[in-house]
Parts: C-alpha cells; sequence; structure tokens
C-alpha cells in the first residue's frame, strides 16, 4: 500500500512496473516450460508450470496489494481450489483479468481467447503453453461454403481443454464480450444501467464442452472506486482507492446445459436465463455503489466518440 507513505505518480510508477515486470518475467517462464513440455512430455513438467503459473496470480496480488488501499472480496458460498468453475463477470478493464487471477481461493484462472491473440508477446505464448483454448469460431459465410465446418469449433475447443481434467481449473467468461464503456453502452441502447448487453453465447459454448466438468458456476461483480472511471490509469496513477469483488456460488443443473448454435427452443431458453442474470447484476452493482457510498460511473444520453 504505497500511496500512505509515497506521491501518487510514484506510488503508480511502482505499482505499473510491478504488474508488467510480472507478465513479463512470469511469461517468459511459462513460455519456456510448454516448450520443454513438447519435447518433454512428463507430468511432472506439467505440475511445475502450473506452479510457474501460480506464482504470476500471486505476483498480480502483490502488485493489487501494493497499490490499492482497500480490496474487499465476498465470497457467497464455498468454493475449492481443488475444483473446477466457470466464473462470470461484468467487464470494467483489463485489469479485470489480474484481479480475477489474484483471487487465492480459486483454482488457476483459464480463458477462452480469440485466435488472433495467440500471437500477442509473453500473453499469447504464454496461453498456448498453458493449453488454453484459442477460439478460431466458423462465421455464417464460410459454413454455408462448407457445411463440413458445423461444430468443428466445439471438437476443437474440447480438444484443445482435454488437460483441463487433469488440473482444477477457473474458466473466466466476461459475458459482454468487450469492456464496458459510456460510449458503447450509449451505442447499444443498453437497457441496463452499469452494464452492457450480455452475450449468452459465451456461457452457453463454455458449458458445452466442458458442462459435466464443472462443479459450479461463479456469478461474479467487479466494482472499481478512483479519481476517474478509467480504472487502468487511475492504478497507475496511484489513484485508485478500492476494489470490490462480490463472487455468488450457483449450481450447474441440466436445464443449463445444450446445444446453443443448434437448438432453438434451448436457445431461446438460455438467452432468458441469461437475461435474468444480468437484470440481477444491474441491481447487485447498484447496491454495491449505495453500500460503500461510491459515486456510480455516469451515464450519457448521447453516443460519444469511441
Amino acid at each position: 500500500m504505497l500511496k500512505k507513505w509515497l506521491p501518487n505518480w510514484l506510488s503508480g510508477l511502482i505499482v505499473g512496473c510491478v504488474i508488467f515486470s510480472n507478465v513479463i518475467i512470469f511469461g517468459t517462464l511459462v513460455l519456456m516450460l510448454g516448450l520443454i513440455k513438447l519435447v518433454l512430455p512428463f507430468s511432472i513438467i506439467n505440475t511445475i508450470l502450473h506452479s510457474v503459473y501460480r506464482g504470476w496470480c500471486n505476483g498480480n496480488r502483490f502488485g493489487l496489494w501494493l497499490g490499492c488501499a482497500n480490496i474487499k472480496v465476498n465470497l457467497n458460498g464455498d468454493v475449492n481450489s481443488k475444483s473446477w468453475y466457470l466464473l462470470i463477470c461484468n467487464h470494467m478493464s483489463w485489469l479485470d483479468i489480474v484481479v480475477l487471477s489474484s483471487i487465492n481461493v480459486l483454482p488457476a484462472p483459464k480463458f477462452f481467447l480469440k485466435d488472433e491473440l495467440k500471437y500477442v508477446p509473453f500473453i499469447g505464448s504464454g496461453a498456448w503453453a498453458m493449453g488454453m483454448p484459442f477460439m478460431k469460431r466458423v462465421t455464417k459465410a464460410q459454413l454455408a461454403k462448407n457445411p463440413k465446418l458445423k461444430g468443428l469449433d466445439v471438437e476443437r475447443t474440447k480438444q484443445s481443454c482435454r488437460n483441463f481434467r487433469n488440473n482444477p481449473t477457473t474458466i473466466i467468461n466476461f459475458v459482454e464480450g468487450t469492456r464496458y464503456t459510456r460510449a458503447k453502452h450509449a451505442s447499444q441502447q443498453s437497457p441496463f444501467k452499469h452494464l452492457l448487453k450480455p452475450k449468452a453465447g459465451g456461457i452457453a459454448f463454455a458449458l458445452e464442452v466442458l458442462g459435466e466438468q464443472f462443479d459450479a458456476m461463479l456469478n461474479t461483480s467487479v466494482v472499481y472506486s478512483g479519481s476517474t472511471s478509467h480504472v487502468c490509469r487511475n492504478i497507475l496513477k496511484g489513484e485508485l482507492d478500492s476494489i470490490y469483488v462480490s463472487i455468488d456460488v450457483v449450481a450447474i443443473n441440466q436445464q443449463m446445459l445444450g446445444s446453443y448454435q443448434h437448438d432453438k427452443a434451448f436457445r431461446s431458453h438460455f438467452q432468458k436465463y441469461v437475461n435474468e442474470l444480468w437484470v440481477a447484476k444491474d441491481a447487485q452493482l447498484a447496491s454495491i455503489y449505495a453500500q460503500h457510498d461510491l459515486p456510480e460511473p455516469p451515464i450519457c444520453k448521447e453516443i460519444e466518440t469511441l
């Protein structure tokens, strides 16, 4: 908690260096171990790989501790570091990944990543080494030209996720599909005050691929308080005051499992279910702002420039 003793700008500089150095150091180590695993596919290499990955998570927690005076995690239900979870969350900032990975009671966080991200230094290479699935979704135009591609994305991801069965995992899905901004909120004409419209397909896809592996779904909400609405800028300037995380453990039932892509009745049912989750989450976020007397992010009535 450097901001207690140092000027904000110096505190932010140190925290930024810690977080970015953490990515570079552990990203490099994970990549090296991933390459070794290709040549020597022994279980001990995989164990070391996950231990190093946990080091990245611990580094994130240390960086947040240095940079934020008040971090509160409210867990409603029981979780086990030896279990498997699907975590869904609102998306406020790139810092969300750092925050969620730093929660040490959860098993190692993994992500469904866009295929293009595999070429990003440290991040993409580290994700590849950890066996995270890169999504190369089939478009409607591609499917029209080649019907054999139907269902290929599901099968490809199932193969990528096979090692998840050997290592307790938290799959993280940002349901809105993009970070919340006032401009995006206005552009979508979102019916929610604090959220963008949810994309049900991502959750349904994760459940279809790994549904029987998950022990529960973690319905998570994140709220930040700082000098501005730009979260990353706040922490890099030493002006991030508070982080509040609320996690509700939700049981997974058979009604949540089905083929979202091919079953119209299930797709309609699941979209309704996710929308109800989002209505409740919007109310929960409003409650967190009110409970901690935080200024709510302003909602613009006109579409702003991105």
